[in-house]
């Protein structure tokens, strides 16, 4: 009871009130604590009673990652392995295309040379055509007017003669004034 015995005027009177003061601070401050650190670890738990689940989800996951990741490197393998037999087939296609580009060009000199070849062929066949039907003209010019044309003549002086000779032996008309039957009518 020193302390209540005290008077307010005493330094250290005041002190004392300080401390008491302090410790009932002090002890709030350690209530206020002990509920925060109390609800933390309420929350915690929550949390952790719900985050096991994700976790053996996520272990779950992890464990199918692992197979994906094995899956995938067994994927790498056969695509490095195609990846070897498609350059070894482009390899191939290259060089099968060297040899068809070297065809193709030795062909394209047949064809130029073919083309060269036929073109005079065609050349020869037209004039050889144009000197036969030069040769038609003339011999047909020539037959019209050493044969034909005086042959023709030769028949019209023959006929001409051939009528003269007719009328010449003819017998002697009948007289008009008689009648004719239709077949003596008849000019044939």
């Amino acid at each position: 009871m020193l302390a209540l015995q005290m008077s307010t005027n005493d330094p250290a009177f005041w002190v004392m009130v300080m401390v008491a003061v302090s410790f009932v601070v002090i002890a709030l401050a350690m209530i206020a604590i002990a509920v925060i650190v109390s609800r933390v670890v309420r929350t915690v738990s929550n949390v952790e009673r719900r985050v096991e689940p994700l976790m053996e989800r996520v272990s779950a996951l992890t464990d199918q990652v692992r197979q994906i990741a094995a899956q995938g490197r067994e994927v790498a393998e056969q695509v490095n392995v195609m990846s070897g037999h498609l350059s070894t087939a482009m390899l191939h296609f290259s060089e099968s295309m060297s040899l068809i580009k070297d065809e193709v060009r030795e062909l394209k000199e047949i064809v130029g040379l073919s083309t060269e070849m036929a073109r005079d062929k065609v050349e020869m066949i037209s004039r050889s055509i144009d000197q036969t039907h030069g040769q038609l003209i003339a011999t047909t010019t020539f037959l019209n007017a050493r044969v034909i044309k005086p042959a023709r003549e030769l028949a019209a002086i023959m006929a001409g003669v051939r009528r003269g000779l007719e009328v010449l032996a003819a017998p002697t008309p009948k007289q008009i004034d008689r009648t004719y039957g239709e077949d003596e009518l008849f000019i044939g």
